[in-house]
């Protein structure tokens, strides 16, 4: 096996990426570049009755979104492809036949009528079949039938699978780098099918083959994986090859009571649990992170903290920090719990941190494809006003819809505050000093109301409040003297004169 660090990710394009495979997609990175290694992408397709077309797509693009693209995969070839296990289909017959030779294998012809069958009569009498150590000398196989007869077979194209022939009542240890030592008898362990009279292997077999020839050093996957090591153990052994170091990644659990996070908690809470917008074949859509607005920063500073722990109150990194602060022996052993509310708060972080070019060229094609508005004018000066309070840009429209809309209607519970009997009188006042006020900047037209007031010991309320419905159709905003500026001379007094106008 290769000295150098290769870790590989490695989904089955069976509908979109959920959030903990790009987890392990994310850990396996970050360990790789951590260790100046290879991060491969594989993709696991075997089991062609359950590949979705525009899936394997979608894993690029998810990937590459995040900034976390393989060094190698189907659209980067390297020198250990291809990269698609049904491509790869012609190697891993010569593999099985290997073991069937060595008598770690062997030819299976029970019919799955048969199979049943025994299934049932196991549970009818408070047991369980498993095709095993136990068993398997008393079923229809080449353990039991003759060597012409099992040939006969096999060249009668009789349906058959080929099976792994687990070692009875063994202790087998092994290590996990996030579990640590393990211990478990073959004798709880089933005769795994590998390979099948179509041609295609299992999962196992694929997985086994692929990792040698590909020479992964570590395999860095999810809890799931666990109960299928010793297998995989076995597998290596009986080949004689040196398995990689293995570790296995805690389950995202749900964000309000047990279990693994699921698409239908993102449903009923309101979040995403996959990266990109996903459209199903039946027309039914799921939310992605992308399209809902997040920053793909964001995404990864959240995933990086769902289950590792840096060792220190440290909670914001970028990339290139998590690349350095990365240990597979600070990832945890139990599940660690989704917080939605967590992942909003990264990205208000990753939007104020965000260069206010980019931020503004992004609200303008927001308002543009959004709410088909075209604005010409400067949109910095907003998104400067309106960015502290911002989680995602289309909150710049939440909280500024007055700069490009007029209010038709006001708050009637702010109105009955606002209005009084010279409330008309004061405003028309304020008219006089806008349009008079030169140069008309925010300090500037603020001073001259303000001025006002104080000189006539008027009460600010009964100015300013008036004022801010006027333009705003709401008690909210930011500095009204602010909005006053940017909406411009001619558009602050025909609001006002508008507002007096819907009171008369």
């Amino acid at each position: 096996m290769s000295n150098k660090v290769r870790v590989r990710f490695a989904p089955s394009p069976t509908g979109p990426l959920h959030i903990g495979g790009v987890r392990t997609a994310l850990f396996n990175y970050l360990f790789a570049k951590k260790h100046q290694g290879t991060f491969v992408l594989r993709i696991e397709d075997t089991d062609q009755t359950r590949y979705v077309p525009g899936a394997e797509t979608y894993i690029l693009e998810a990937l590459k979104w995040l900034n976390i693209a393989p060094d190698e995969g189907p659209n980067k070839r390297g020198e250990f492809g291809p990269y698609r296990q049904s491509e790869r289909k012609n190697l891993y017959k010569t593999y099985v036949d290997q073991l069937i030779e060595s008598g770690h294998a062997y030819y299976a012809f029970d019919s799955s009528e048969s199979l049943e069958a025994l299934r049932k009569g196991a549970e009818a009498s408070g047991g369980a079949f498993s095709y095993d150590a136990r068993t398997r000398n008393t079923l229809e196989n080449s353990l039991t039938l003759s060597a012409e007869e099992t040939q006969q077979r096999i060249d009668a194209a009789a349906p058959f699978v080929v099976r792994f022939k687990t070692p009875e009542n063994e202790t087998l240890a092994f290590s996990d780098r996030i579990r640590g030592a393990m211990e478990v008898n073959t004798a709880t362990m089933d005769d795994k099918v590998l390979f099948k009279s179509d041609g295609m292997p299992t999962y196992h077999m694929a997985n086994i083959v692929d990792d040698h020839l590909m020479e992964i050093t570590h395999v860095i996957r999810g809890e799931e994986w666990l109960p299928s090591l010793p297998l995989h153990l076995l597998l290596y052994r009986a080949f004689g090859w040196e398995a990689p170091e293995f570790a296995h990644l805690p389950l995202i659990m749900k964000p309000v009571g047990k279990g693994k996070l699921s698409k239908r908690d993102g449903e009923k809470l309101g979040f995403p649990v996959f990266p990109l917008e996903w459209k199903a074949a039946d027309g039914s859509v799921s939310a992605g992170y992308r399209e809902e607005g997040y920053l793909p920063e964001a995404v990864i500073n959240m995933l990086a903290l769902l289950g590792w722990n840096p060792g220190s109150e440290q909670e914001l990194f970028t990339l290139n920090e998590l690349v350095e602060a990365f240990d597979l022996s600070r990832v945890n052993k139990s599940g660690a719990k989704f917080d939605p509310e967590k992942t909003k708060w990264f990205q208000h972080h990753y939007l104020q941190q965000m260069d206010e070019g980019l931020l503004t060229a992004q609200f303008r094609s927001f308002l543009q494809d959004e709410k088909n508005i075209r604005y010409d004018d400067d949109l910095h000066h907003i998104v400067a006003l309106l960015k502290e309070r911002a989680t995602f840009v289309a909150d710049f429209w939440e909280q500024g819809y007055f700069f490009f809309l007029a209010p038709d209607t006001y708050d009637e519970k702010a109105l009955k505050k606002a209005w009084k009997e010279d409330t008309a009188s004061l405003l028309e006042k304020v008219i006089t000093l806008v349009e008079g006020t030169t140069p008309f900047t925010a300090a500037s037209v603020s001073d001259a109301i303000k001025g006002w007031i104080v000189d006539n010991e008027i009460g600010f309320g009964k100015v300013m409040m008036p004022l801010r419905l006027s333009l705003v159709g709401a008690m909210q905003g930011p500095d009204v003297f602010e909005i006053v500026s940017l909406l411009g001379k001619g558009e602050t007094t025909a609001r006002m004169r508008r507002f007096i106008a819907s009171q008369a």
